[in-house]
């Protein structure tokens, strides 16, 4: 996939990219990377391959650094930024694509820990280390931006309903970021082939990816998406604050 980010464009900026050490994230932060931006691979538990997202940018001439950090830890994520300014300066760029709710052993709650109440203390410590016109990237999915109009699975339910009420939350923001002159933008994306979500609902539905993709005519796959990402960092935002990324013809929209 090739960077939809000029060479360059970046250089001077600083960007932080939460659950980056695979899939989506790391793809996005590769791409910001490329373009010059200093950044910061955010991890929960695995460093090590954290670390190796930092090797690979930082061997073809890029700045990075990995830190660690539970983001339903409050403690953890005010420490997250500090040490992100400490290393690069004011964060201009935020994506916030870390989310969750399909693990096991997490407690009953943890979708909506995750998925809401940690995207909004996320953002609630990123502000006083945000840069001048620094910009929030928040990721989702159709079947959670859509959840109240258009049915889903219902493995993923929990997960759709914390995301579309994190998104929720962060966009009662709004008039406090507007002042903040901080931009908030929404990425909207059906399901992706590849990442650890779309893999564990075909485990708990066999032909739940496959019957999708028949429905939509095609999916993104990790890399196409994560370009879409990226480029919602710096292209213009669109007037409902929300970028949708391929076909949501068979969603319902709110009335």
């Amino acid at each position: 996939m090739t960077n939809p980010l000029a060479s360059g464009s970046l250089t001077g900026k600083v960007a932080l990219v939460t659950g980056s050490s695979r899939g989506i994230g790391a793809d996005t932060v590769r791409y910001l990377a490329e373009a010059g931006a200093a950044v910061i691979v955010n991890y929960r538990s695995k460093a090590p391959r954290a670390q190796k997202v930092v090797d690979e940018i930082t061997a073809a001439g890029g700045r990075a650094i990995a830190v660690g950090a539970d983001l339903t830890d409050a403690a953890s994520v005010t420490d997250m930024f500090e040490q992100a300014v400490a290393a690069f300066g004011p964060v201009d760029v935020l994506v916030l694509n870390a989310s969750g709710g399909m693990e096991t052993g997490m407690g009953e709650d943890y979708a909506m820990r995750l998925n809401r109440d940690a995207q909004v203390n996320v953002v609630d410590n990123a502000l006083p280390h945000l840069a001048e016109g620094a910009r929030i990237v928040f990721v989702t999915s159709h079947q959670a931006h859509f959840i109240r109009t258009t049915p889903t699975m219902p493995e993923y339910v929990p997960v759709a309903l914390s995301k579309r009420a994190g998104e929720d939350a962060l966009r009662a923001k709004l008039p406090e970021l507007d002042a903040a002159g901080v931009e908030f933008v929404v990425v909207s994306g059906d399901m992706i082939e590849g990442t650890i979500t779309a893999t564990l609902l075909e485990r708990a539905n066999p032909g739940a990816i496959a019957a999708r993709k028949s429905d939509a005519g095609r999916l993104y796959n990790v890399s196409e998406f994560a370009a879409e990402v990226a480029a919602a960092a710096v292209d213009p935002i669109p007037a409902d604050n929300t970028r949708y990324v391929g076909d949501t013809s068979g969603f319902a929209p709110e009335a």
